[in-house]
């Protein structure tokens, strides 16, 4: 498909193409195929997909960044009048982090743990500027900080002292050191909140238009992607499906896979606890009529006949400050939960939202039995969980599951699914191995793989499959609660719906109950019966979904759900 010209454009490519090797000698995985567009100066262009659609493949073929040894890129890319393709090394260099940058999506992973901040910022100027002293190079490493919101005083600080939004503001600061031609930000706001996320993309944008800097924006998240570009491309296997204005593209997209692209993103006007339509089952048939509406599972409480499954009160985490973080003197300890108190009956999804830093995995690390509390107390069914006895531990351990957010690291790469899911069955159930590997493959069936699976390892699934895998490993030992933290926040809106399809199928079918740890309001809108908010490390609201989403008690949750639309 030939691309758009653009008068006088900054970056043009065309027929770009990319190839990698199978290391195990099978057949070439070709993940860019003849993709061609230009992008001017200033323009945002947003690039679109599913996992493995080609997003990121393309995004590092502009700068060389693929291995050549096991890499084959075609085509052209052209910055300015310089060509990128089978460019030397040399050219290369001078082109990275000068006249072209790259934001990635994780930022702790990207900075080095081993420098400050300002020193990793002055090193970037210095490299595109040989005749700059570590004086000058400072002084240009503390604006840009203070440029980006961050004072020049923690110029000193480690990567790791930062949250999560700002390590993002210092990559963001990195990239545009040098005031670049271009800008490639690979996911830069995936793993943010919601009101972060609005802050960082307000930076972003408002240096991007300083410095008129044309910015190629990959994202799977069709939300970002609206309130920030102009124009939108659509990569489906590795090939363009469409491009068009962002605005038109989503009001009226023109091809199949984007339109199903587009009704599977969540927002919050979609109606709570429906079947998500996917781009593989664009009308989902299956139907969940049978929820309680939210509320209703709350039981009558101390004067009814049931009673709570978990039941925390007053509960205060403390870390000791052997750092210093602004604002609190050397030893005094960091109060990462205070006064917290939450219920969760049985059968009930409970969702728990706030910014990075809230306390909400904390909160949720001490229900799972992997963080002692200071103060406070926690009721299990009734029993005082706080400090456990070891048979309670160990049917703790049995009853309360966790799907963690990132389904790259939660699954062990040297293991098999089979031996995956052998492990909490052979740790709390007296099943026999071949009993346990006929149970592995029914709950490999109940999250939709086949049994056939079993014995591959996780770097041989995707992203939602990997995820599943995980939410079978907690559903093994037929758990009473999950503890979702962040589980679909990596992924694209496609398989985001998928396994959202899935955990509202479980929860129907075998009635366990769920805190959802989550930034996406959209997510928890549509997953949970109630939503607690944390702030600061305290509980600022808890109520049920449709009178926090209509009518917030707090300017807090109030900022939240603006950040959000």
């Amino acid at each position: 498909m030939n691309a758009p010209s653009s008068p006088d454009p900054v970056l043009s490519v065309r027929d770009l193409s990319v190839t990698f090797a199978d290391p195990r000698g099978g057949a070439p995985v070709q993940a860019v195929r003849g993709l061609s567009f230009d992008l001017a100066r200033g323009e945002v262009l947003g690039l679109v997909g599913e996992s493995g659609s080609g997003k990121s493949a393309t995004g590092l073929a502009v700068l060389g960044l693929h291995d050549p040894r096991t890499t084959t890129v075609t085509g052209s890319v052209r910055l300015g009048g310089t060509e990128l393709v089978d460019a030397d090394e040399s050219v290369l260099r001078g082109v990275r982090g000068g006249r072209a940058a790259l934001v990635f999506q994780d930022a702790l992973t990207s900075l080095s743990p081993f420098h400050g901040v300002g020193a990793q910022l002055a090193e970037m100027y210095r490299l595109h500027h040989p005749g700059a002293d570590r004086a000058e190079a400072r002084r240009r490493a503390a604006a840009m900080l203070d440029r980006v919101g961050i004072a020049a005083g923690r110029a000193r600080d480690y990567p790791h002292q930062f949250s999560g939004g700002m390590r993002q503001r210092v990559m963001i600061a990195m990239a545009l050191m040098n005031d670049p031609d271009v800008l490639i930000a690979d996911e830069p706001t995936t793993a943010l909140d919601a009101r972060v996320q609005r802050q960082v993309l307000d930076l972003l944008g408002e240096l991007q238009r300083e410095h008129g800097t044309a910015v190629l924006l990959v994202s799977h998240d069709l939300g970002v992607v609206a309130g920030t570009t102009d124009r939108t491309l659509v990569l489906r296997g590795g090939e363009q499906v469409e491009s068009a204005p962002t605005a038109e593209l989503l009001a009226a997209p023109r091809q199949p896979y984007t339109r199903a692209l587009v009704g599977a993103a969540l927002t919050l006007e979609t109606v709570p606890g429906t079947p998500l339509p996917t781009v593989d089952d664009p009308s989902p048939s299956f139907s969940f009529a049978g929820r309680r509406p939210a509320g209703a599972v709350e039981p009558a409480g101390p004067t009814g006949t049931g009673r709570w499954l978990v039941e925390v009160e007053d509960l205060s985490v403390h870390f000791p400050g052997r750092r210093r973080f602004p604002g609190i003197r050397p030893g005094e300890p960091v109060r990462a939960v205070e006064g917290v108190s939450l219920r969760i009956a049985p059968g009930e999804t409970v969702g728990l939202v706030g910014e990075s830093g809230s306390g909400k995995s904390t909160t949720s690390r001490v229900l799972a039995g992997l963080q002692h509390p200071t103060g406070g107390r926690v009721r299990y069914d009734g029993v005082d969980a706080t400090t456990p006895e070891r048979a309670l531990r160990r049917r703790l351990s049995r009853e309360i599951q966790l799907v963690f957010q990132d389904p790259y690291a939660s699954l062990n790469p040297r293991r098999t699914v089979a031996q995956t899911l052998d492990t909490p069955l052979r740790l709390h159930t007296a099943l026999s191995a071949p009993e346990r590997r006929e149970r592995s493959a029914e709950l490999l069936e109940q999250v939709g793989l086949p049994a056939a699976h079993l014995d591959r390892y996780p770097h041989e699934f995707s992203g939602g499959q990997r995820q599943r895998i995980g939410i079978a490993r907690a559903l093994a030992p037929e758990p009473r609660l999950i503890i979702a933290d962040e589980p679909v926040s990596a992924l694209d809106v496609s398989v985001q719906a998928q396994v959202l399809n899935l955990l509202m199928e479980l929860r129907e079918r075998l009635d366990v109950a769920f805190l959802f740890v989550s930034h996406d309001l959209a997510v928890v809108r549509h997953f949970c019966d109630r939503v607690a908010v944390m702030h600061g490390g305290r509980l600022v609201e808890s109520t049920d979904r449709d009178q926090l989403f209509t009518a917030p008690h707090t300017d807090y949750t109030r900022e939240l759900l603006a950040a959000a639309h």
